[in-house]
């Protein structure tokens, strides 16, 4: 069996991913309900709280650290977000592990800065603010509707953009065919659910590629 000492360093060693966080301390349960959020509606993860983002191991403060994620995950997530919390004793120091599982049936909402609340998927180290075509392909994912997809002047304007510029926002596919929002996000979600297309979201935008046909972006 894997020490505890061990267990935690392999972890520590991975560094901040989509699927781990450091937390030195918990200090706003609005704001971690983002984190807890963010892994559940993307593949899970799990927080270390009492680890600094360098990696060193500072131990929890106080007992109240728990209280608040818990406060995180049932009084602002919605729906509440299920967890399981280990606790490891380090060198003296006591750090929290917890353990975020991904939700293959519903998505979880959490407060933003201005306290509305809001879908977060985790991107790498980071929890972003779900993109609304996202949104919109998690919609049909689970109402099993078939793409339809037709090969009028925007989808091949679209495509052809894609082959010879690699990105494009959706902004930018708006004005490139003359069409509203609603119809290009519509055009968008259906080539995603075909995986004709794909959504890469960092923090700065969120622009589509040409993807790989076997593989469906946001499941």
């Amino acid at each position: 069996m894997i020490s505890k000492e061990k267990h935690i360093q392999h972890l520590i060693e991975e560094g901040e991913h989509q699927q781990l966080d450091f937390k030195f301390e918990i200090s706003d349960s609005k704001r971690i309900a983002r984190s807890l959020s963010a892994f559940a509606n993307t593949d899970g993860g799990r927080l270390l709280v009492g680890v600094k983002d360098n990696g060193a191991i500072a131990g929890v403060r106080s007992d109240e650290e728990i209280h608040m994620i818990q406060a995180a995950a049932e009084l602002y997530c919605q729906p509440k977000v299920d967890f399981i919390v280990e606790q490891w004793e380090i060198n003296g120091k006591e750090v929290l592990e917890i353990i975020v599982p991904k939700d293959k049936k519903q998505k979880h909402r959490a407060p933003d800065n201005q306290g509305k609340y809001k879908v977060f998927v985790r991107v790498n180290d980071e929890n972003l603010l779900a993109d609304s075509v996202l949104l919109k392909v998690w919609k049909h994912c689970r109402n099993i509707r078939p793409a339809k997809i037709s090969f009028t002047g925007p989808e091949m304007q679209l495509l052809r953009y894609l082959e010879e510029n690699g990105e494009i926002t959706l902004q930018a596919f708006q004005n490139l065919s003359h069409i509203n929002r609603h119809r290009a996000e519509a055009i968008l979600v259906d080539f995603i659910l075909v995986g004709t297309i794909e959504i890469v979201m960092t923090s700065q935008k969120t622009y589509f590629k040409l993807g790989n046909p076997e593989e469906l972006s946001g499941q």
